[in-house]
């Protein structure tokens, strides 16, 4: 399993469909991402998801981030363009950013962002303890289990200190609509899946180009059951917070 897992990420880094929509988007160059769960398909939402300015976040988030300043250094896995790395930056906050991505990391310095690393949160190459862990864009979820989450958990147990906190986010099951893209249900209560892949598209005069990635499986868990993941680690959820929708999101903080 180990392989596969390898052999799917270095397939995904050659073809970082996200990645190059981050770095067009930061260049002002063509090009958009797609979703796509067979024959459906979904705008990327590169702007908001990625670039979107402080003054337009959720309340939810500025919370959180907020909560996490005092925690320095902080390590904001999957960091995407930076965003969030860079609003604890011009805080005078000790941040990394990490990303499977070359592309999105490029993306992230080009941006500004001082302290940006190419690294798979399963496989964490890092010297130092940190005492927070940001963990957003419902990455928890690429374990695919509740063994797989638990595996993610003590991985960032390893990297912290024993007061540190983390901060995730998921889709809760016994709250969100089908609607979300990419939904399957699963017959356990609190537990369900997504799957999708992410497609580059860009036209340019004579040339089309479409990169497509591999297909993504998240677990989606609901609170309860994250909990019941973190009880197996030295974490514990501490706080919830859920958006004022359908759709069931949440951001959970855990605490060692």
């Amino acid at each position: 399993m180990e392989t596969d897992h390898r052999s799917e990420l270095q397939g995904r880094e050659r073809a970082d469909p996200l990645g190059r929509a981050m770095l067009a988007f930061q260049r002002d160059e063509p090009g958009r991402l797609l979703y796509r769960d067979g024959s459906r398909t979904q705008d990327g939402r590169i702007r908001e998801f990625y670039f979107q300015p402080p003054e337009e976040w959720r309340d939810q988030t500025i919370d959180l981030l907020e909560r996490l300043t005092d925690r320095e250094p902080i390590l904001d896995v999957g960091c995407g363009a930076g965003q969030h790395a860079l609003w604890w930056q011009e805080r005078e906050v000790d941040a990394v950013g990490i990303d499977t991505s070359p592309r999105a990391v490029r993306t992230a310095r080009e941006r500004g962002l001082e302290d940006a690393a190419v690294m798979d949160m399963f496989e964490l190459g890092v010297d130092d303890r940190f005492g927070a862990v940001h963990c957003v864009g419902t990455q928890l979820g690429l374990g695919g289990s509740l063994a797989g989450v638990e595996t993610v958990l003590e991985s960032f147990a390893h990297i912290t200190d024993d007061r540190s906190v983390a901060v995730v986010d998921s889709y809760d099951p016994t709250r969100a609509e089908r609607e979300v893209f990419g939904y399957r249900p699963d017959l356990r209560e609190g537990l369900a899946h997504r799957c999708f892949h992410f497609e580059f598209v860009r036209d340019g005069g004579k040339r089309h180009e479409r990169i497509v990635g591999s297909t993504l499986h998240f677990l989606l868990c609901s609170p309860d059951r994250l909990r019941e993941a973190a009880a197996e680690t030295s974490w514990q959820v501490t706080l919830v917070l859920r958006e004022d929708d359908a759709s069931g999101y949440y951001w959970a903080m855990l605490e060692q």
